[in-house]
């Protein structure tokens, strides 16, 4: 077997993948979910291609964002914006940032791109921000103009500060997508406070929000006549959230999210859903011990496909490009604590199979597809690899 993690340059990988039939449903809140247990035991998808270093120097890569003209946006979780301009390897950081929190598992977090940012040059960020009453710092998410040549930030504009803050240094989320109608979602993660935050709607963290595109609360969100609810909550009850994808042909918001010692889940996100964090669980902490004896409860939505033992789940992409053939049509996720991917063939709204691949790959963070049709990966200490398929 290659050991993919020594090499820097040019991997050559015979890739195998995984697959197994789902049975997992949306249907009644209550029902059972797909489940996987053992992976090693499922069947082999073959596909070659070479993964080839785009750019290194990039320690955590959390998320990657890329330009119309071939140019890479690349979040470091430590703080920093990086440009990576298309046919170079060369990182050239971007200025403008706000100050931001960087510990623990916070930082500079996911970058999306305005569905019209070539007219408006608005490109979306999330990170953790100090600013606000208490010591510690939560969940933001700002806007920013980007110039002409991609490596200048300017007209900041804060959009949501989630309150609350905390000096704890996990959970803080976070992804965000835009749907057909100008919305903009987000999710901000339970902040290591897992019996206050998620059920309580007048207090932020593990919840997706729902705001307009320049931060006001859209007024048929679900809670805002609720009194002294957040109003920008779309869904509750969530542990860490941190993939998420909007399906465009259907209007479905597909979500992921950490589990503890077990239970790492697929969404489905439904307005106003309870999803039964910590109240409900297929996980364990981590010492063994038990937090709840629930896996379903009326009421509360049920994922579509959850794993255990934990796979640590970080991005999620949709494969539309015509370079990966037995990949098109797929949803990708990584798995960073087995250093893998799941593509996950989906049909009306359920999981149908699930193919491991890449396998020993790396502690893959981002995902993206570039306007060249390759697929990206951030893996933790490596940098950027694209994807190139053998000929």
């Amino acid at each position: 077997m290659i050991n993919l993690m020594s090499h820097n340059t040019l991997h050559k990988l015979i890739i195998t993948g995984l697959a197994v039939a789902i049975f997992a449903t949306n249907a009644p809140a209550h029902a059972k979910s797909g489940y996987v247990k053992n992976y090693k035991q499922l069947d082999t998808l073959s596909l070659s291609v070479n993964a080839v270093t785009a750019a290194e120097g990039v320690v955590i890569p959390w998320a990657i964002e890329p330009l119309a003209n071939g140019d890479l946006l690349i979040s470091e979780r430590s703080g920093t914006l990086f440009l990576l301009p298309k046919n170079t390897t060369k990182l050239t950081k971007v200025s403008g940032l706000p100050d931001i929190d960087a510990n623990g598992q916070g930082g500079l977090l996911d970058l999306a791109l305005h569905t019209d940012s070539k007219q408006n040059q608005w490109l979306y960020f999330s990170y953790s921000s100090s600013e606000g009453k208490g010591s510690g710092s939560n969940t933001a998410l700002m806007r920013a103009k980007l110039n002409s040549d991609h490596t200048q930030l300017s007209d900041q504009q804060l959009l949501y500060k989630g309150e609350h803050n905390s000096t704890k240094g996990q959970h803080y989320g976070s992804r965000i997508v835009f749907d057909d109608e100008g919305y903009v979602y987000f999710s901000i993660g339970d902040r290591g406070s897992r019996d206050i935050n998620p059920q309580d709607l007048t207090r932020d963290g593990g919840k997706i929000y729902r705001l307009h595109e320049n931060g006001n609360i859209p007024s048929d969100n679900p809670f805002v006549k609720q009194k002294d609810a957040k109003h920008a909550v779309w869904s509750y009850g969530h542990r860490n959230p941190q993939g998420m994808w909007f399906n465009n042909q259907n209007n479905i918001l597909w979500s992921h999210e950490h589990g503890p010692r077990g239970g790492d889940e697929l969404n489905i996100i439904k307005k106003g859903a309870n999803y039964g964090w910590p109240l409900v669980s297929y996980g364990v902490n981590y010492s063994g011990t038990k937090f709840t004896d629930l896996k379903e409860k009326d009421g509360m939505q049920s994922p579509v496909l959850h794993w255990t033992p934990s796979i640590a789940p970080s991005d999620m992409l949709y494969v539309t490009s015509d370079k990966y053939p037995k990949l098109k049509g797929k949803l990708l996720l990584a798995s960073m604590k087995f250093a893998f991917i799941s593509a996950l063939e989906l049909s009306k709204g359920k999981v149908v199979k699930q193919y491991k691949i890449l396998d020993g790959i790396g502690r893959v963070r981002s995902l993206a597809q570039g306007s060249d049709g390759f697929i990206y990966l951030g893996i933790d200490g490596q940098g950027i690899k694209r994807l190139e398929p053998e000929t």
